[in-house]
């Protein structure tokens, strides 16, 4: 592909806090569209938000559920998020919505593909780097609800510290080796075990915060981890 190609993780608290932040898609849509114009390209996956946290918890209130039909609900909660955010791109976007990361579609000329959740076992973040890997992206960018990954959780430690960047490595101490439906950590740990292997380079940033997100697209200063093979330190 001559055009650069980002893989974009976007996390579903971003799109739907409790109620759909349509304010946040505006200023969204404004500036994906602003960078197409530079001749980038945007791989967006949807996370599944409250969306998907409101069928699971309802299910579970009903009948005791496994995981399989945690991730279910999950993954179906992703894909109506993944039709709203193709809906606000209709223009621009692939009209399908792919579900299968790695089945390359080699037709596809639009300059936004929109991806969702595919199977049990697999979160969002595991299909980013799956679609990274098909369609050779080296960047993938993490938007979530947290600036800055943290040396522990900060919702537990006062005196948790904001890491700017990180390797592999050292990251995948912070949130170990396993993943399960609902697991609430800055990027599942499956996916970077994956994302290692590949050299991928993952950026998480604040997703409301639209004018870092410009700084980032725009290769200026911005706020944010980068987790990357390339450093031997946290610094």
């Amino acid at each position: 592909m001559s055009q650069e190609v980002i893989i974009v993780s976007l996390g579903g608290s971003i799109i739907i806090p409790g109620k759909i932040d349509f304010n946040f898609l505006k200023k969204f849509r404004v500036l994906i569209l602003k960078y197409l114009k530079q001749g980038k390209k945007f791989f967006i996956v949807t996370g599944g938000g409250s969306t998907a946290r409101h069928y699971q918890q309802s299910a579970s209130k009903v009948i005791s559920l496994t995981k399989n039909d945690l991730d279910w609900l999950g993954i179906h909660g992703t894909k109506i998020n993944a039709h709203l955010l193709r809906t606000i791109f209709r223009q621009q976007a692939y009209p399908k919505i792919i579900t299968n990361p790695t089945k390359a579609k080699t037709n596809i000329k639009t300059p936004i593909v929109i991806a969702s959740g595919w199977k049990p076992g697999w979160s969002t973040d595991f299909v980013a780097v799956k679609l990274a890997q098909t369609y050779k992206a080296k960047t993938i960018l993490n938007l979530s609800n947290i600036s800055f990954v943290c040396d522990k959780d900060p919702k537990k430690f006062k005196d948790a510290k904001p890491i700017k960047k990180i390797n592999w490595q050292n990251f995948r101490k912070l949130v170990g080796n396993k993943w399960d439906p609902g697991l609430n950590l800055p990027f599942d740990p499956i996916a970077s075990m994956l994302a290692e292997k590949l050299n991928l380079t993952v950026v998480i940033l604040k997703g409301t915060d639209i004018k870092n997100l410009d700084s980032f697209l725009n290769n200026k200063i911005f706020k944010g981890t980068v987790i990357t093979n390339q450093l031997s330190i946290i610094n």
